[in-house]
C-alpha cells in the first residue's frame, strides 16, 4: 500500500471527537422543529400573587397582546403564598419547553427565598430570566399631623428621638425591606410596624397612629393629591411620572436606598435560547404598543424593555441587595 492510499483511508476513518460532533449535529436537527413549531399549545403564566394585584394586572395585559402576537392563548395562574416561592417552585420544576412562564418580580425572586427556613431555591440560576418589562418604585411617606414634609426632616426627627416608627404591608413585604434598608444604609433606627396589607396601613398613617409608611406607590397617589398624605421621597432612581414633583431618593444624595419592584418574564432554567430571543423580542414588541405602556403608567409602572443579558443582570444586582439585607433583619414566613 502507497502512502498516499493509508493517508486517504486515515481521513476517512471517524474520530471520537467527529462522531460527537456528528450526534450533536443530529440533537440539534430534531429539535429545530420542534421550536419552529412553538407554541402549539397555549403557554401557562404563573402569577405569585391573587388576582388584582398589579402584577396580575400587568401579567393579563401582557397575555392578551402576547397571545395575538404568538397565535396562541396565553393562560393567567395565580399560585400565592410563602412570599411568592409557590409560584415560583412550580416554574423551576417546569419542563424548559417554553410553556410555563412566570410573572417574574422582586417579591419572589429577590426577597421570599430569604425568608424561609430552607430556601426553596436559587433565585438566580433555578430560571431563564427571559425579558425586563417594567418596574415601579415605592414610595416613603409620612402622615399629615407628623409634620414632616422631606426626607431630611425624617432623618432628623429619627435621630433626634433615636428611633421613628414605619408602616408596611407586612412582614417580608418590599415596604418593610425598604425600611430597614434605610436602617442599614443610614443608622437610622426605624422600628417596623407590620400591617395586614397596605389598606390597614393606610388607616392608621393618616389617623398618625404611625408616623411613615412605606409601600410601591400605586395606591396612595390619590392621598398625597388630597393632602391626607405627604410623600417624602420616591425609591427609584429617578421621579415617578406619577408624581413627577416628588423628589427621588438619589436626588436626595441616598443611591444606595434606589429599590424599585421590577416585572418581567422568567422560565425554568435551560430554556433553549432561540425561545428565550422569540420570547424577548415579542415582549419588547408589545411594550412598543402605546394602549400597553398607557396601562403600565395607570399601574405605576415604568415600561423597561431590555436585552436577556441586562435583565440577567438586574436580576443579580436586586439578589445580591436584598438577599443579604432579608437575612440580616432575620425577616421570616
Amino acid at each position: 500500500m502507497t502512502s498516499a492510499a493509508f493517508d486517504r483511508r486515515s481521513s476517512l476513518r471517524p474520530t471520537r471527537r467527529g462522531a460527537l460532533q456528528l450526534l450533536a449535529a443530529g440533537a440539534a436537527s430534531l429539535a429545530l422543529p420542534a421550536l419552529a413549531q412553538w407554541p402549539d399549545r397555549p403557554i401557562k403564566v404563573i402569577v405569585t400573587f391573587p388576582p388584582g394585584g398589579s402584577s396580575d394586572i400587568l401579567a393579563r395585559v401582557m397575555a392578551e397582546q402576547l397571545a395575538r402576537g404568538l397565535g396562541q392563548a396565553v393562560v393567567v395562574d395565580n399560585k400565592p403564598g410563602a412570599g411568592g416561592t409557590i409560584g415560583g417552585a412550580q416554574v423551576m420544576a417546569a419542563a424548559p419547553d417554553g410553556y410555563t412562564l412566570m410573572l417574574a418580580n422582586t417579591t419572589p425572586i429577590a426577597l421570599g427565598p430569604f425568608t424561609l427556613d430552607k430556601q426553596p431555591y436559587d433565585p438566580v440560576t433555578a430560571f431563564t430570566h427571559i425579558a425586563s418589562l417594567g418596574s415601579a418604585p415605592l414610595v416613603v411617606m409620612a402622615s399629615k399631623p407628623s409634620g414632616l414634609a422631606s426626607f431630611a426632616d425624617l432623618e432628623a426627627r429619627a435621630r433626634k428621638d433615636g428611633r421613628l416608627d414605619f408602616g408596611s404591608g407586612g412582614p417580608g413585604s418590599i415596604g418593610h425591606i425598604h425600611g430597614e434598608l434605610i436602617r442599614r444604609v443610614t443608622g437610622l433606627h426605624m422600628e417596623h410596624v407590620p400591617y395586614r396589607g397596605g389598606a390597614p396601613m393606610t388607616t392608621d398613617l393618616i389617623a398618625n397612629v404611625i408616623p411613615v409608611g412605606i409601600d410601591v406607590i400605586t395606591a396612595y397617589v390619590p392621598y398625597f393629591k388630597s393632602g391626607q398624605l405627604v410623600p417624602l421621597a420616591v425609591t427609584g432612581s429617578a421621579r415617578s411620572p406619577l408624581m413627577p414633583e416628588v423628589p427621588s431618593i438619589v436626588e436626595l444624595g441616598q443611591p444606595k436606598l434606589v429599590l424599585e419592584n421590577f416585572f418581567g418574564l422568567s422560565g425554568p432554567a435551560k430554556l433553549p435560547s432561540e425561545l428565550v430571543a422569540k420570547l424577548n423580542g415579542a415582549c419588547n414588541e408589545v411594550l412598543a404598543m402605546p394602549e400597553v405602556q398607557k396601562k403600565l403608567v395607570e399601574l405605576g409602572i415604568v415600561a423597561k424593555p431590555e436585552s436577556t443579558a441586562r435583565f440577567e443582570t438586574i436580576v443579580k444586582e436586586q439578589v445580591a441587595v436584598l438577599g443579604p439585607t432579608v437575612k440580616a433583619a432575620g425577616i421570616k414566613l
